[in-house]
């Protein structure tokens, strides 16, 4: 069937595909695959607008000072004894995972790169373009195959091999959509057209191979959206005819609204679930922007928020005694750092950094971790077969652990410095100029960023320049005059680093009137990526 054939068929009335149908579009957009989006999308649509409409009506309260808690109407799934499901074999052994887009070539890396799993992102570390999207999906494709393969000028090429990490996805949130396919004038969730896609096209051929289709659910804010998620699952395995629980998922604590309730998340999904991950970077981020309108609750600079700081390590301690408790993995976060090729001691100081932190992860009790780069691999393999003999970890139980909800609220001690703006401003900047250009994470500053760090640096500028605790340690106030000034000065900088030309085409100007208008706004805003999104997407329509 030609592209012109099957665009035909998908330009009805009631569902219409917005984006240009390449050749990948033509595999990944079947008639039938389409529909089974499109059935998702019907049955579960409203209901996720629903659930986002719950998350306002949450956040209208935490504004007026109702502090979230551990549910009491849920006190008995918490005091109960009941476990999860057993992982299956191919995921009993989760010591690194390597997280990253889902280009071509960061597949075949990622899965030759000797991790345990590999996380394709279609969430952080994606810039949702359509093209990008589709790519990433038809990539995803020929990886289950075994026939991902990319040639290059230079006489070698990547290829799949033998022994390959065990794949998962993780699609976007439940926040967002794909503006590209539209039922009846109103766009589709992106969460189900990710997993609607990835599963139709993937699920048979990962089960007979052994494996299955395994996902990692971000940004969850309760057990009411992770039961959406397991309603989702159900609907899927008896629509395509896969057994009860052939789906596995770990769930992303990275919201702090979600740390009150893993108990009761992985009791909604104990058919699917498998584990929890520390989701750090998104759980400062959401930390501060869930009580962005106190005006006490503002962060010092971001580099000095680290997990021993008291509200982190009771978040990672409580995920591994909730995980071990229920028989499911406790993963550890992510190691951003990257090798810094053209500086020895740069490059030892990363690595350092990296083991440091897989050292503590594993030695609290985790059962893997987390990197963002191939190189670090070997180093966080390592320690965990060091420290970490056998599978897992969890036999191993806290007991005695008691973590409260005063301590999960507490604030990180610090200061505010010179530097931490000019970062902060920096990694916002480079961050949304690369994703407006359809890179969905960037190396800045040896630290391999996606959204989440951008989010912090934004939200915490935007707290900065507010309120009254947003003094630098020279007694100057932050303003949004001294924040315009730095980007200004970040620009220049930029333009002095790539050249005019490189700057012209890169997005740069865009990105700074985007985070101007969005530190402007009084009204924090929910995602950067949602007003981002709009130019990206207005880009692609047809």
């Amino acid at each position: 069937m030609t592209v012109a054939q099957f665009k035909i068929q998908a330009d009805s009335p009631r569902i219409r595909v917005n984006g240009r149908l390449s050749d990948n579009a033509e595999i990944i957009l079947t008639p039938e695959a389409l529909q089974f989006v499109v059935d998702l999308e019907r049955r579960f649509g409203q209901r996720r607008k629903q659930l986002l409409g719950l998350r306002n009506d949450r956040q209208i309260r935490l504004n007026e000072g109702d502090l979230p808690g551990f549910r009491p109407e849920t006190a008995e799934i918490r005091a109960a004894d009941w476990r999860v499901k057993q992982p299956p074999a191919d995921l009993q052994d989760r010591r690194v995972e390597i997280t990253g887009p889902v280009d071509r070539k960061s597949v075949i890396n990622a899965l030759n790169s000797g991790a345990k799993c590999f996380i394709a992102d279609f969430e952080d570390a994606h810039s949702p373009s359509w093209s990008a999207t589709i790519d990433g999906q038809f990539n995803l494709y020929e990886a289950v195959r075994g026939t991902l393969t990319q040639a290059r000028s230079e006489g070698w090429s990547y290829q799949r091999s033998e022994g390959t990490a065990t794949l998962m996805i993780r699609p976007r949130g439940w926040h967002l959509e794909e503006r590209h396919v539209e039922i009846n004038g109103q766009a589709v969730s992106a969460s189900l057209f990710d997993f609607g896609l990835f599963i139709y096209h993937n699920a048979f051929e990962l089960l007979e191979q052994g494996s299955g289709p395994y996902l990692y659910l971000p940004k969850l804010e309760s057990y009411i959206e992770a039961q959406l998620w397991a309603d989702v699952f159900a609907y899927a395995e008896e629509s395509l005819g896969l057994n009860h629980g052939s789906i596995c998922c770990t769930v992303l604590i990275e919201t702090i609204l979600a740390a009150f309730e893993m108990d009761e998340i992985l009791y909604t999904l104990r058919d699917y679930a498998v584990g929890l991950n520390c989701g750090r970077w998104d759980y400062i981020f959401s930390f501060i922007k869930r009580f962005n309108a106190n005006p006490d609750w503002v962060f010092p600079d971001r580099n000095q928020i680290t997990m021993e700081s008291a509200f982190l390590l009771a978040y990672s301690q409580l995920l591994i005694k909730t995980c071990h408790r229920r028989g499911a993995h406790a993963m550890g976060g992510m190691a951003a750092q990257i090798p810094v090729k053209d500086d020895p001691m740069a490059d030892t100081d990363a690595k350092t950094k990296v083991r440091i932190d897989k050292e503590r992860e594993a030695l609290s009790g985790h059962d893997g971790t987390w990197v963002a780069h191939p190189a670090l691999v070997p180093i966080a393999m390592e320690v965990f077969d060091r420290l970490m003999p056998d599978a897992n970890q969890i036999k191993r139980q806290l007991e005695s652990l008691n973590v409260t909800a005063e301590v999960l609220l507490s604030l990180p001690k610090g200061s505010i410095t010179v530097a931490g703006v000019e970062n902060n401003i920096s990694a916002a900047l480079r961050y949304l100029a690369a994703w407006l250009g359809g890179t969905g994470v960037v190396p800045i500053n040896h630290l391999m960023e996606d959204a989440a760090t951008a989010e912090i640096a934004r939200s915490q500028l935007w707290q900065w320049v507010r309120y009254p605790k947003g003094v630098l340690e020279d007694g100057r106030n932050i303003t949004f005059e001294l924040v315009n000034k730095g980007v200004e000065k970040e620009l220049q900088k930029i333009r002095q680093e790539v050249g005019q030309a490189a700057y012209d085409d890169g997005h740069f100007e865009s990105a700074a009137g985007l985070l101007n208008d969005i530190l402007a706004n009084d009204r924090f805003v929910e995602f950067l990526t949602l007003p981002a999104y709009e130019t990206l997407a207005r880009d692609t329509y047809l």
